[in-house]
Parts: C-alpha cells; sequence; structure tokens
C-alpha cells in the first residue's frame, strides 16, 4: 500500500513476502514473458521449479496456468485460480508438469493423508465441452490426484451483456422517470406499472424475471459460497477457471476470499482484493467497458458520446462520423466484447452487505462511487486489459489513482463520511461467513440500477442518511461530553489543591495557637519567676513589658544555711554549722544593662554573656526557665527553714 504498484524489488526486500514450506514467489513471469496477461510475480508451490512452471503453462489457454490467490493459514488450504486446460477435441491430451502442478496445491494435513482438491469449473458443462472443439475443455477427475470436478454453469459475457440490457429496459418502462422524460404513469395509455390493473402488474413482474439479471446474480453467490464453504469447512483446496480465467474465474474466486477472509471486508482489504484479483490478474477492463486502446505515450485523444438505452453497454467511445473501415471494425469488436462482469460482481457484493449488515466496513454509496469512477474513465486503475499494458503504456505515471480521489473524499468527514458502514461489527463476523442457499435471494440493486428512473424508491439510504445525522450528532455530544469531563476534571483537581491548601493552613493555624498557647505559659512562667525576685512585671495592650522594682536588686542577700556532716575519731556524727554562711551578690551598675529584668537575669542564668546579652530566647531556655523555676522553689525553701533544721537528712 502507498504505491500504485509492486515490484520485484519490495518482493526481494520481502516487503510481500510470504514464507512457509509449502509456498514461493516466483518471478518467473517478470517480464510478461510467460503470460502477458498474469501478473508480474505468482505464488506457486516450492516443490515446482520455474522450468516446469514454464511447462505448465503450455497446457493452459494463454498460458495462464493455475496460481494461488488466497491461502488459509491456519489449514493451508488455498484457493488457486487458471483457465482452461488445453485438453483438445478428443478430449485426451495431458500434461505432466500441470498434473504435478495441481497436485501440489493439495499440500498434507497435519497428521492426515492429502487434502482434497476441488476443481470449480464455471461455466456450464456443454458450454465446457463445446470448448473442446476450438482445442479447450476441461479436466478428467482420472488425471488429477484426488480431485472433484464441479460445474457452476454461469453463462458467458454475452448473455450477461442482454441480461443487462432487459434489466435497463425493465427500468426505463416502469420506472417513474424513463430515459424520455416521461412519468411510466402516462405512458402506453397508463397500462404500465401502477396503471391500475393486475394483469399489468403481473406482466412487469415477469418482465423482471425475464431480464434474467437476478438469477445470473444468484448463480454467482451460489458458487462463491459453495467454494468458500469446502475451504472453511473440508479445509480443501479449490482451483477455478473458466474459459480465459479472466471472467467469470474473477468474480468466484474474489467472492470467495471476500467470505473467507474478514480483512477484504475491509476498506483497504477491499482495494487489496480489486488490485489482485481483478487488475493484477488481467480483466479486460478496456474490452468489457468499451473503452479504446490507450497509446505506448500514455495519451488518449477521443470523445464520449451518450449512447441510448439499447440493451448493452455503451459501444466504444472512439470519435463520431465517419471513420475508416478499420475504426468501424474496432468499434464491432469492442461491442462484441463488452460486459458488465464487474458490474454484476459489485452488484453480489451489494447483496452481501444487505445480508450481513455489520460484516462489511464500507456501505453501498463506496461500491455506487467506485463504479461510477470506473465508468467515467477518470483514473488509470482500470485503463487496459492487463498489468503489461498499463506499465507500458505508463499509465502509473500519467493518470490519477482511484484509491487516492476515494480516500481524499472521506478525509473531510472521517468515520461519519457516507462511504462507511455505520452498522460494521468486526467482532460479528471475525471468520468466514457462509450463507445458506435459502439466503441467496438477491433484489434490484435500488441504489444503482434505480437512482435514476425511481429516484425516491431508490432512496432506501435515507433511513441510513438519518442515522448517519444521529451518529454525528451523537459523535459531537459525545466529544461535548469528553470536553466536560477535563473540564470537571480539572475543577475536581483545582478543588483538591484548595482542599489540601486550606487543610495546611488550617493545620498552620493549629500549631499557632498551640505555640501561642506554650508562649503563654511561657510567659507567664518567667513572670511568676522574676515577679519571686521582687519584680512586678506589667505588659501593656501594645505588647510592651515594663516591670517595676520593689527592692534595691543591686544587692540581692544570697543565705546559704550548710550543714557540714563531720565524723570524730570515736565515729560519731556532729553538724558543723555556721550562723552566717551568705554573702551579698553586688551587681556593678557599670556592667550591665538598665533594665533591671536583665541585671537579675545576669545574675542568675549562666548564658548571659560578657557582653551584657541575654541569650534566653535563642537558647532554648525551657529548660533554663523550668530550672529557674525549681531554684526559687529551692530558695524559698531553704528560706523558710531554721538555721539548725535538716534539709537533706542525714
Amino acid at each position: 500500500m502507498g504505491f500504485y504498484q509492486a515490484s520485484i524489488r519490495a518482493i526481494e526486500d520481502g516487503a510481500f513476502t510470504l514464507s512457509n514450506e509449502w509456498w514461493r514467489i516466483s518471478s518467473v513471469n517478470c517480464n510478461y514473458t510467460m503470460s502477458s496477461t498474469y501478473p508480474f510475480a505468482l505464488l506457486l508451490p516450492k516443490s515446482i521449479s520455474d522450468d516446469k512452471v514454464v511447462q505448465a503453462s503450455a497446457f493452459r489457454a494463454r498460458s495462464r496456468l493455475p496460481s494461488i490467490t488466497w491461502c488459509d493459514r491456519g489449514t493451508g488450504a488455498v484457493l488457486a485460480r487458471s483457465s482452461q486446460p488445453l485438453v483438445g477435441i478428443m478430449m485426451n491430451m495431458r500434461s505432466n508438469a500441470d498434473e504435478n502442478l495441481v497436485a501440489a496445491l493439495c499440500t498434507q494435513i497435519a497428521g492426515e493423508k492429502r487434502r482434497k482438491l476441488y476443481i470449480a469449473d464455471a461455466r456450464p458443462r456443454k458450454n465446457a465441452l463445446a470448448n473442446g472443439a476450438m482445442g479447450g475443455g476441461s479436466e478428467s477427475s482420472a488425471n488429477y490426484f484426488q480431485s472433484e470436478i464441479v460445474f457452476f454453469g454461469i453463462d458467458n459475457i454475452h448473455a450477461m451483456r442482454e441480461s443487462l440490457g432487459r434489466l435497463r429496459d425493465y427500468v426505463d418502462t416502469y420506472g417513474t422517470t424513463s430515459s424520455d422524460g416521461m412519468s411510466s404513469f402516462l405512458r402506453h395509455g397508463g397500462w404500465s406499472w401502477g396503471g391500475g390493473n393486475l394483469s399489468s402488474m403481473s406482466a412487469s413482474v415477469s418482465t423482471l424475471g425475464d431480464t434474467g439479471w437476478l438469477i445470473h446474480v444468484q448463480t454467482v453467490l451460489a458458487g462463491s459460497a459453495w467454494i468458500a464453504a469446502r475451504v472453511a469447512l473440508e479445509s480443501a483446496s479449490v482451483l477455478v477457471h473458466c474459459s480465459d480465467g479472466w471472467d467469470r474465474t474473477s468474480q468466484l474466486v474474489s467472492l470467495a476470499s471476500l467470505l473467507l477472509d474478514p480483512y477484504y471486508r475491509t476498506i483497504r482489504g477491499f482495494q487489496a482484493l480489486v488490485e489482485k484479483d481483478w487488475l493484477a490478474f488481467g480483466h479486460p477492463f478496456s474490452d468489457r467497458l468499451g473503452m479504446p486502446t490507450v497509446s505506448g505515450n500514455g495519451n488518449m485523444s477521443f470523445e464520449l458520446s451518450r449512447q441510448a438505452s439499447t440493451g448493452s453497454l455503451p459501444l466504444s467511445p472512439m470519435r463520431q462520423g465517419s471513420g475508416s473501415a478499420s475504426t468501424q471494425a474496432q468499434n464491432t469488436a469492442n461491442a462484441n466484447h463488452s460486459s458488465p462482469i464487474f458490474l454484476q460482481w459489485v452488484d453480489c457484493v451489494s447483496q452481501l452487505l444487505r445480508m450481513y449488515p455489520f460484516a462489511f466496513e464500507f456501505s453501498s454509496a463506496f461500491l455506487v462511487d467506485l463504479l461510477d469512477c470506473m465508468l467515467s474513465c477518470r483514473f488509470g486503475n482500470f485503463l487496459c486489459n492487463s498489468e503489461k499494458e498499463r506499465e507500458q503504456a505508463g499509465i502509473y505515471d500519467a493518470c490519477g489513482c482511484l484509491w487516492m480521489y476515494l480516500a481524499g473524499l472521506r478525509t473531510s468527514e472521517g468515520s461519519s463520511h457516507a462511504h462507511y458502514n455505520l452498522f460494521y461489527d468486526p467482532l460479528k463476523h471475525n471468520g468466514p461467513i457462509l450463507p445458506p442457499a435459502a439466503a441467496l435471494a438477491p433484489t434490484v440493486w435500488p441504489q444503482f440500477h434505480l437512482r435514476w428512473a425511481c429516484p425516491s424508491e431508490a432512496q432506501g439510504g435515507e433511513v441510513e442518511a438519518e442515522c448517519r445525522k444521529l451518529t454525528r450528532k451523537f459523535s459531537e455530544l459525545q466529544r461535548a461530553k469528553e470536553l466536560a469531563e477535563t473540564r470537571l476534571n480539572e475543577v475536581s483537581v483545582t478543588l483538591e489543591s484548595l482542599v489540601t491548601e486550606l487543610r495546611n493552613e488550617k493545620l498552620a493555624s493549629t500549631s499557632a495557637r498551640d505555640a501561642v498557647k506554650r508562649a503563654s505559659k511561657e510567659t507567664a512562667t518567667i513572670k511568676r519567676a522574676v515577679q519571686s525576685l521582687g519584680f512586678n512585671v506589667y505588659f501593656t495592650a501594645d505588647g510592651d513589658c515594663n516591670i517595676g522594682i520593689e527592692r534595691n536588686p543591686t544587692e540581692i542577700p544570697q543565705r546559704s544555711i550548710c550543714s557540714v556532716l563531720t565524723k570524730d575519731i570515736n565515729g560519731t556524727v556532729s553538724h558543723s554549722e555556721r550562723a552566717d554562711l551568705s554573702e551579698p551578690v553586688s551587681v556593678m551598675e557599670d556592667n550591665v544593662s538598665d533594665n533591671p529584668l536583665i541585671r537579675v537575669c545576669g545574675s542568675l542564668c549562666p548564658m548571659h554573656t560578657r557582653d551584657g546579652e541575654c541569650q534566653l530566647p535563642n537558647a532554648g531556655c525551657a529548660q533554663f526557665q523550668s530550672q529557674l523555676v525549681d531554684f526559687k522553689a529551692n530558695f524559698d525553701a531553704f528560706d523558710r527553714l531554721s538555721i539548725y533544721d535538716s534539709y537533706f537528712g542525714s
């Protein structure tokens, strides 16, 4: 993805390499010499050499040998495709190289015998036998090991072209508005659909059945479902082919892959499926759509003419007017080979989308835009008939890419774009889809076939459009909800931060209150201590402290009453007492501050400096405050004792 086409270098670099013991990517057709309508790289059995591959290609029409297009990673079963074998008019021609190549598709099942091989021939049996007259035909189960031949009975390109023409006539006749602009209610005397009698209605219904379009769609769906069931339920390998292997084979193989692999039911996977099974394997889009041949320089010069609804796809869009005989012959040739094969396949996909609305990522609108882009010839993806022709004409360099254009349309609206299926649920159908036969009852695809003739009835997507509007509104509400939740989270974080700050402030306030209480207690203690020394402490309303002196603090009598215990020679304990051991404590006025409290502290506190400064506030003085109180209590006790009393005891 990201490139218009793969390359041998990309494969050699390992970008697209599938590595296991069974298969290999071969570059035997890298120059398109073996088969001009096959891709440059092929997935082949590892046991078959390139020389044997070349030999096997000679036994298949247009050298389109059996090549693997899808493999089951779990069981090893494969889907392979090819063209018809060249068994000859007598149906007795054989090729050992081809038989060995086909037999190599049947790998060994773990613990069991070799798996079974189904060879699915998309043609009716009589058509396959008729092709034997031109050297073609079908395989014989006797020549291919453990194989079974199945015919699906799908008609050729000419039957499909005529069927689509009848369907266009039916829609043009019985639609609300026909190609001539007249309402069907006024045409043919009012005897058309809705004209008023049951016979005309019955005739219209039978006319729809006579178109055969829905029968062909059902046949293709049934064949694809049968192939998917054999691979999913029996782990069998299936080889699919028609005459040339590029019309009905592409329809069956790509639809079976769509049923088997959920990846192909996504938008990217669907693009890869179209590129692989339709473009790379050489579906002739130029011939089937009636487009002109592109010259080697990639330039095209022609006019697109509007064709009437004559029951066929538009003829070759060459220049109008008189032309040469060769030009007219080319017009006739292109008209004979035009057929709505790819349109029919997309119609089958729309039927599956209707039956399994949860299984597909893309919508019916995506399929309609895909067909419109293909028919418009605006993009190079569907020009020419093969990968080789597109490369030689320089299409990849000269023309735009359809997938990039569709991706650009989806970019503006994202997942709400009309290309996306609103009901897609990848978990609901994460494996193979195997529709029963009773469910394969197709209806006219209104979004494509009825959009011009019955515009109001074709708007079956109105409900889907309304759901899409509701989904878009729901998405907007969801985004608004997410934005509101984001803002709520921001507010919650801010609120939590404020609560945390408030809690911290409360803790700080409590701590400050406790500190104030402790300071008050300490202040009261200091006040009592100072007052016990003979000072009166007053605190003003401004918080200033005034101390009044009641007695002279310069001489504080210190009375020490000591009782000295001595022992005489005989061991008798006696008291040695002194009547007056106290000495006055003199404080020199020139060495102390004028503050009486400082002088008292200086005489009592050991933390007082020689410079006259008090270190009590900065020295952790709670201990000294407590000691000061104890000292005062002891001092008072000493003062009350008689000199002959024993304070400490004997």
